[in-house]
């Protein structure tokens, strides 16, 4: 039976003939290229991939096991053997005790953040690469190899309300579940004893965020990810609302031409209005999904919750500009009386965010103009510095849709 048999929803891209040819990370590399090749596994320069692999010592000439790890912000589908950090396994174990002993430790603390830094005393081979925030998972899991990802179908479970029970629900004693929290050392020595509770698990979905799967094989780590992927996407279709998506249309679909010459009369004018601190470049979007959502009732309440996976945030901001505007009225002075509006409350709102959230040490406030603007019977248009920043920021926030698709099934 053809491997892709198996699967509903997931690519399966392994080809024995071509990873056999390959050795060490030069198969990690293989296994990186190939999950990041379905778009639906992970969002472009997210998710992350481990080998622990023996090497030989620069200095002593004896073999060592290295941590290959995916570099912090490549890419999985374009991601080169020089895309990876590798360091000294035994000296990342090392620092486990000095995190344990630390009188005030956890997610939020002086010792997580003093934590990762510290990655750099153990750099293999002098590697410039840059190591993942997720390392500490990678280091602490057990087995050989892991993929982390942010799937949209696992996303859905994920960010929904009941994200524990359904996860017990889908896959039983097979995938662990642990609740959000930032990455970093805390989260993985949770993972870690875990899997010393669980030892026949073969992966986690962690709530808000993503799901890793691990083996001592590769390729069946590569497997036990579309798995995890698939049986999640399989759920979520079981109990799909089809017309009842998002609570159903409030508003009927524009016919394309009257679509395309609205979006033509209003592009130019909206650039301007959002390249207030920098020039912005549009990607518009308007197929039947785009506006199922966009010409829901529930769309703009859904927007308003902001990203599903902290990934999302650097490319949608903390939300997008959902119009508030009613297309079978046709006005397009009336839209940007609209979005004029709607971009003044935004910014207001984007201020209130940061002034919240800031703490001493901060950066500087981003441009508080929104990168993703929703508008009924005409779709989503999205904002980047370049084309392709732009096709990203649209890619990002259909990821977003599905999760929310996926998440309102239950």
């Amino acid at each position: 039976m053809n491997k892709q048999d198996s699967y509903k929803f997931v690519k399966y891209l392994w080809r024995d003939a071509e990873a056999d040819k390959l050795q060490g990370v030069d198969r990690l590399v293989y296994r990186s290229n190939r999950l990041g090749e379905d778009l639906t596994l992970t969002n472009t320069g997210g998710g992350n991939t481990s080998s622990k692999l023996m090497e030989k010592d620069p200095l002593t000439g004896e073999q060592v096991e290295v941590l290959w790890i995916k570099g912090s912000g490549g890419d999985l589908r374009t991601a080169k053997r020089d895309g990876f950090a590798s360091l000294y396994l035994d000296k990342i174990r090392a620092m486990k005790p000095l995190y344990q002993n630390h009188p005030e430790r956890g997610p939020k603390t002086e010792i997580e953040d003093a934590m990762h830094p510290m990655y750099s005393h153990c750099v293999f081979n002098l590697n410039p690469r840059a190591c993942s925030i997720d390392t500490p998972l990678h280091t602490l899991v057990p087995y050989h190899h892991v993929d982390h990802l942010h799937p949209n179908s696992v996303i859905a479970i994920a960010a929904s309300v009941n994200q524990e029970r359904l996860t017990r629900e889908i896959y039983g004693d097979d995938v662990l579940y642990v609740p959000w929290q930032r990455p970093g050392f805390d989260i993985g020595l949770k993972i870690e004893q875990l899997i010393k509770d669980h030892p026949h698990a073969k992966g986690v979905l962690l709530g808000h965020h993503g799901m890793s799967s691990w083996s001592n094989d590769d390729r069946t780590c590569y497997e036990t990810a579309l798995e995890i992927i698939d049986r999640a996407a399989r759920y979520i279709e079981a109990h799909d609302k089809g017309e009842k998506t998002f609570g159903g249309p409030k508003y009927q679909h524009l016919p394309e031409e009257t679509r395309r010459r609205a979006i033509a009369g209003l592009i130019s004018w909206l650039r301007g209005q959002v390249s207030v601190y920098k020039r912005f470049v549009g990607t518009v979007q308007d197929d039947e999904k785009m506006l199922r959502f966009v010409n829901s009732v529930d769309g703009p309440r859904l927007a308003e919750l902001g990203t599903s996976c902290p990934d999302h945030f650097l490319r949608t901001k903390i939300k997008p500009l959902f119009v508030d505007w009613n297309p079978a009225s046709g006005d397009l002075d009336a839209l940007k009386t609209a979005i004029l509006a709607g971009l003044v409350q935004y910014r207001k709102d984007y201020e209130a965010y940061y002034n919240r959230c800031k703490h001493p040490d901060s950066p500087a406030m981003r441009d508080p103009n929104p990168t993703v603007v929703l508008i009924p019977g005409l779709g989503m248009i999205a904002w980047g510095k370049s084309k392709s920043e732009s096709r990203v920021t649209a890619e990002f926030y259909n990821c977003a849709i599905e999760v929310m698709r996926g998440a309102g099934s239950d």
